[in-house]
């Protein structure tokens, strides 16, 4: 089975670089990515930009806009969801705007990422109003960071999952994606994809750890059988799709936990096919890795 990952990390970030060495232990470079991802036949995945001026500034209020992908060259197959910096936007709401369609048109973007909570913004502010104008003319769904904050500066106000809910009923023509499920609060996330028929939500960052740890939970029914029910009970599987949020977890061991979350009729859905349905501009990108 070819399987997409809506969810990855490839900027030079110090907390993914020390992640990678000492937590989930694998390979953080182009060469250590095109391994890891053909070993687990993801053809595809998409990248969240992201970017500091300094190390371990993130969330930094200095990062330019749009915020990009900048470890080493990027690979074939590795499609770009630039990240919004809504500090600068705040200062030169215009300046910042042109430059985000600018690289819209330039790039192979497939949607365009707002990290709620790292960035003290609800994210039905009014100063995504003209970035959500952007998406809809493009035809580029929102991945909208909600759960946890991997970064004790963040504030989890600004990132709970039901904040998406006004947003999506202001801006019924956008398409949201809920990443992380909400981590912690995963039966939040579904009550909001119940409602909301323009929200999907991404299984990304469930787990960070290496692959060690990834199979012992995977062999421990408590652990997987918690969201396998939460995400039974909910029903949603035909707007749910895969992501690993690499390097916080090797991709090949976490696509086999999520394969034990999921049923496996709907793992083609899950794996593959909700993402051409909501990232449309990947059926416009033939490059695989």
């Amino acid at each position: 089975m070819e399987i997409i990952d809506v969810h990855i990390h490839f900027s030079r970030i110090d907390s993914f670089i020390r992640t990678a060495e000492s937590i989930s232990r694998l390979d953080y470079s182009r060469e250590g990515f095109i391994k890891a991802f053909k070993e687990a036949n993801v053809v595809k995945a998409i990248g969240m930009g992201l970017t500091e001026q300094r190390k371990g500034a993130f969330p930094d209020d200095t990062s330019p806009n749009p915020m990009l992908l900048d470890l080493d060259d990027l690979p074939r197959g590795l499609y770009l969801c630039p990240g919004v910096n809504p500090a600068a936007l705040k200062k030169n709401r215009d300046g910042e705007l042109e430059k985000i369609e600018r690289i819209i048109r330039e790039k192979t973007v497939a949607g365009i990422k707002i990290y709620a909570g790292y960035y003290p913004y609800y994210v039905y502010d009014s100063i995504y109003e003209p970035v959500y104008a952007l998406a809809e003319k493009y035809g580029l769904p929102l991945v909208i960071h909600t759960g946890v904050t991997y970064s004790e500066k963040g504030l989890l106000k600004y990132s709970h999952p039901l904040t998406v809910d006004e947003a999506a009923v202001r801006f019924p023509k956008n398409i949201f994606v809920v990443a992380h499920l909400g981590d912690p609060w995963h039966l939040d996330a579904c009550a909001l994809l119940w409602k909301n028929s323009n929200v999907y939500a991404d299984l990304s960052g469930l787990l960070n750890c290496d692959k060690t740890e990834v199979e012992a939970t995977i062999r421990n029914p408590r652990e997987t059988a918690y969201l396998a029910g939460i995400l039974a009970y909910a029903d949603v599987y035909d707007r749910l799709l895969f992501g690993s949020d690499w390097p916080l977890v090797p991709v090949l061991p976490y696509i086999e936990y999520i394969k034990e979350i999921i049923p496996e009729k709907y793992h083609e859905a899950v794996f593959y096919k909700n993402a051409l349905n909501v990232f449309a501009k990947l059926n416009e990108y033939y490059e695989k890795i």
